[in-house]
């Protein structure tokens, strides 16, 4: 790691009452980097869905599987890596959200990938067959943090 890159790491079990642990550390390191409240919680909202998803969909709600949080600071990005070993999903395969028939028929849920994508500047993913699956979440510092010293 270069000298102004700092990593922190959190595991948690695949088990929704966990989510909140993972919300605070999140939500802790983003107010830390300097983030404002509503980038903090954009940031810990977008992490909720990907474990969230995790939970759901990779782990199909098993309760003792793992998934793993870094957080990798850099000068001016926030990145958030979510691993766990899962099934594995292809957002190719994903079609874009048709958001006012979603909202006009109350659809729950489906929507969270597209809330990562509009809340975080980068979402990744990277999946191979026989390795952990990686979702990759970045926020760049905004220029009223950069100006402020933050």
């Amino acid at each position: 790691m270069k000298p102004k890159e700092k990593l922190l790491t959190k595991t948690i079990l695949s088990r929704t009452d966990n989510l909140l642990g993972a919300r605070e550390f999140v939500s802790s390191a983003a107010r830390a980097f300097g983030f404002s409240e509503e980038e903090t919680a954009n940031i810990v909202l977008a992490v909720d869905e990907a474990c969230t998803n995790i939970i759901k969909h990779a782990y199909q709600y098993v309760t003792n599987k793992e998934i793993e949080i870094s957080i990798l600071q850099k000068n001016q990005s926030f990145e958030v890596r979510i691993f766990d070993n899962g099934k594995a999903f292809d957002p190719s395969a994903l079609r874009p959200p048709d958001i006012k028939e979603h909202i006009g028929h109350h659809r729950g849920g489906g929507l969270g990938v597209y809330m990562m994508k509009r809340l975080m500047d980068k979402v990744e993913y990277n999946f191979n067959p026989g390795n952990r699956n990686e979702v990759r979440l970045t926020k760049f510092r905004s220029r009223e943090s950069v100006a402020s010293g933050r």
